[in-house]
């Protein structure tokens, strides 16, 4: 029954109509990708702080503001490298398109000798691939767009990098308050609010990794259970770094 509804789904995403309207839109970009890595490296790193402060014997009060400060700070820290890796990708999307539009500007018959031997070595031969060639060079943004996929290999945009860092920002933040909250209520004694902690956190693991899979089209069961074993590896050296040093030092 479900392979005959993605049957139909597929079927019904491919006729002429949903074709046309499909490729003739702007590509649309999806920060789900962004969403999940932000969701799972605000878990991640919130636990590990709450496990160091664990096993060092603080306050629950301590562990939390330690938490939080260490939340704002990596969220804020993570969401800006996010924020350069797309400009940077964007600068130089641009900095390519200016250099193929000197190029068409400059040597012409050198620049379309190429669009003709990309479709040469794509099969296309004779007047067939003559017309292609006249096609494209006519327009010179689809002339530039051609050459930068198939001959830099780079995409023709990339997503918003200040909505990539907003959307990393915000998981970063929403996820990793997770491993905090039992924290936030004082009158839970540190080994009760430690264990709290680590059960949040293991279910935020396996459902970030879920969505993960789902977001990478892998088997979502097998991605929870590998976030859960990265988390549970981070949390538990930053346990024994912490428990360490607060025994070295007589904590």
């Amino acid at each position: 029954m479900s392979n005959g509804k993605t049957q139909e789904n597929l079927e019904a995403s491919h006729t002429p109509a949903a074709v046309k309207q499909r490729i003739g839109s702007p590509p649309q970009h999806s920060y789900v990708g962004d969403a999940v890595l932000g969701g799972i490296d605000g878990c991640i790193t919130t636990f590990a702080v709450v496990a160091g402060g664990v096993g060092a014997g603080f306050n629950p009060v301590v562990v939390a503001i330690l938490g939080c400060a260490n939340l704002v700070a990596d969220g804020f820290s993570m969401a800006i490298s996010n924020y350069q890796n797309a400009k940077s990708r964007e600068e130089v999307i641009e900095k390519t398109r200016r250099e193929e539009a000197h190029h068409i500007a400059t040597v012409p018959e050198g620049e379309r000798e190429e669009i003709r031997r990309i479709f040469k070595n794509k099969g296309f031969t004779g007047d067939i691939l003559e017309k292609i060639v006249a096609t494209i060079t006519a327009d010179e943004n689809r002339w530039i767009d051609t050459m930068l996929v198939e001959e830099h290999g780079l995409p023709v945009s990339v997503p918003k990098p200040a909505t990539a860092a907003f959307v990393t920002f915000a998981m970063f933040l929403l996820v990793g308050l997770v491993p905090l909250l039992p924290f936030f209520l004082t009158a839970l004694p540190l080994v009760q609010a430690a264990s709290a902690s680590a059960v949040l956190t293991l279910c935020a693991f396996f459902t970030i990794g879920v969505l993960k899979g789902q977001a990478m089209q892998r088997p979502r069961l097998r991605a929870g259970i590998e976030t859960l074993l990265t988390g549970g590896a981070a949390a538990g050296l930053a346990y024994a770094v912490g428990f360490l040093l607060s025994r070295a030092y007589g904590i």
